[in-house]
């Protein structure tokens, strides 16, 4: 185990320093608090899924009721409680955007925090339409977090199968070409290869993997039936799934009976493939601690995963112990989320000044700012996620935005100001440079100084 920084893994592995909340003195302990009480999740709760589905049972009922007879007095009030159902669902999405922020802030395990958000990204899902585009904090809730630390499989399981990835990458309308219901509609129905493509390049064997688009097809063949529906969560309909065994890597799956099962015994193979364990090593690498990490740490990741079944905190342990986890040369940007939480956490900011927030003052203080430095809440440009290159982050209207709500935004989420000749050394400890110090002790003001504080090139990096 190499030589553990708490400073250092506070900013690179967790939130950001915080002057009231201790880091963990050890990698064991950092990885302790991954398996203790979700003491944050309690405290600051973001619905389930399942409980989101509720809204889209609503909603599909009231939509019925218009269909059944247009024009009448009941069609027109289901009409305007699909609107209303709309706006609630559209506010929710913001509180729950506020309640990531409060868990930031006074999480005394930080590193839980940001693995939720890594691998949130890696099975990037988001709504395409009606009340589906607001739940993606649900998604994470129930199929991310609570995986954090076990098998990859079980992970990989719950978000592909979720109904919100199952929407998103168009399989539920996947229809198998020799199925019961394509020979029932004929040239109507049609196979999708999208979620089966993402599956292999993204989730798990990474672009250039052992693969061809052969075993694309298959694997697009075996997941038909596989669906989603707002009554059921997740569904398997066997009048769509492809009769017959399928073949993916060489193996075969499936048969007369499709089911679920088959579904899941193809991930959890690919879960455990050694090209899938040196996709996540590379990925874990470069999003905490380097866009060039060293080889010889993507290296020791990969073995721990390999070695351990692709268990993933056998991977963090092996990233947290290796000395170049802790190199400091060009740690990578804060993206605009993490940016924002940390100065949070640095100013110790009461959650409730964020969770209390109307919709519009919220977008105003959070969610706008954050769209002017790249980043587009739970609006990802495709499943590939958010950008992890620097160069992503570090352009001249991000870095504008980012000195804007340096200035202006601290003073207006906490009143009380801390005095920044502290301030300096409680946001970045040893990092604070001679000229960061400088610039804290000669602002003409408190706002000033703690402003020039958090947009300096030390508060920017992790």
């Amino acid at each position: 185990m190499a030589a553990f920084d708490p400073i250092l893994a506070d900013m690179r592995f967790g939130c950001g320093l915080s002057p009231v909340i201790p880091p963990a003195g050890s990698a064991e302990a950092m990885l302790e608090t991954l398996d203790g009480p979700d003491r944050a999740a309690a405290q600051y709760p973001i619905e389930e899924f399942d409980t989101f589905r509720l809204r889209m049972q609503k909603a599909l009922e009231f939509q019925r009721v218009r269909r059944a007879d247009r024009g009448s007095p009941e069609a027109l009030a289901a009409k305007k409680a699909v609107k209303v159902l709309n706006k609630e669902a559209r506010q929710a999405q913001y509180f729950w955007m506020a309640q990531h922020l409060a868990r930031r802030i006074t999480t005394a395990a930080p590193f839980r925090e940001r693995l939720e958000a890594f691998w949130a990204d890696h099975f990037t899902a988001t709504g395409k339409q009606a009340l589906l585009r607001r739940a993606g904090s649900p998604y994470t809730q129930s199929a991310i977090r609570p995986f954090l630390t076990g098998p990859f499989e079980e992970m990989l399981i719950a978000a592909v199968t979720h109904p919100l990835m199952v929407h998103y990458l168009d399989q539920a309308t996947s229809v198998g070409p020799h199925s019961a219901l394509a020979q029932k509609r004929g040239s109507g129905s049609g196979l999708n290869e999208n979620l089966a493509r993402e599956v292999m390049e993204l989730h798990t064997l990474g672009v250039g993997g052992p693969y061809t688009q052969g075993d694309v097809r298959e694997l697009a063949e075996l997941l038909t039936g596989l669906t989603m529906h707002a009554n059921t969560g997740r569904k398997f309909r066997k009048d769509m799934a492809e009769p017959g065994a399928e073949t993916v890597l060489g193996k075969s799956y499936g048969g007369d009976n499709p089911n679920l099962r088959d579904i899941e015994a193809v991930l959890r193979d690919l879960a455990r493939h050694p090209a899938t364990a040196r996709h996540l090593a590379g990925k874990l690498a470069r999003h905490f601690v380097s866009d060039t990490p060293d080889p010889a740490l993507v290296d020791a990741v990969e073995r721990a995963l390999a070695d351990s079944g692709t268990n993933l905190l056998a991977g963090y342990r092996a990233l947290l112990g290796h000395p170049a986890a802790w190199n400091t040369e060009n740690p990578n940007v804060k993206p605009p989320f993490d940016f924002i939480s940390s100065a949070l956490r640095a100013l110790v900011v009461e959650p409730e000044a964020i969770t209390s927030l109307k919709e519009g003052v919220f977008r105003t203080r959070i969610q706008y700012p954050m769209v002017m430095m790249g980043h587009i809440w739970q609006s990802p440009d495709g499943p590939d996620g958010l950008k992890e290159e620097d160069s992503a982050w570090i352009t001249p209207q991000g870095l504008a935005a980012r000195l804007q709500w340096a200035v202006t935004m601290p003073g207006v989420l906490r009143r009380d100001l801390p005095d920044p000749r502290d301030f300096v050394k409680h946001a970045l400890g040893p990092r604070a440079t001679v000229a960061v110090q400088f610039a804290a002790e000669a602002a003409e003001s408190r706002g000033d100084g703690v402003g020039l504080i958090l947009a300096s090139p030390a508060f920017q990096r992790m």
